[in-house]
């Protein structure tokens, strides 16, 4: 006879699955330029750049586009889009992605940096979103059972 509490089973499996959701729409802009063009996107399109003081090198455009963060990164680099994958198992969804063809080219903190197939670049990154943001718009994407 089993000692398991009924659900383990499920909860096994459920510690398998993880969530994610497209989170932001990174604007790489050059160093020198990242000002002037957080000041453009800011116009252009209605919305208020705020720098991130623990993090100079990000101005987010709050509410440029409904439900995604909008941010304008200075970089070594450059100019580009990419985007961000929020998760709450960085490491489930960078498997599930390179399984879809991506290929991982760095690592930075708790984030993975992906090129998908076509050459974009994609950051798999812890969520960022309030929880009741998180909740409501991740996809829930099945694992093995343990």
């Amino acid at each position: 006879m089993s000692h398991r509490a009924p659900d383990r089973e499920g909860a096994r499996y459920r510690a398998h699955t993880h969530r994610s959701r497209l989170y932001a729409v990174i604007l790489d802009t050059p160093e020198a330029e990242a000002a002037q063009a957080a000041s453009f996107w800011s116009a252009a399109l209605g919305a208020p750049a705020k720098p991130v003081p623990s993090e100079p090198q990000f101005t987010i455009l709050h509410d440029a586009l409904p439900g995604l963060t909008t941010i304008v990164q200075a970089v070594d680099d450059a100019p580009r889009i990419h985007v961000d994958i929020e998760t709450d198992d960085v490491e489930a969804e960078t498997a599930r992605l390179l399984a879809l063809g991506a290929e991982q080219i760095a690592q930075w903190l708790e984030c993975r940096v992906l090129r998908a197939p076509g050459g974009h670049l994609v950051c798999v990154v812890p969520v960022h979103s309030p929880p009741e943001v998180f909740e409501a718009h991740a996809r829930t994407w099945p694992g093995e059972a343990g």
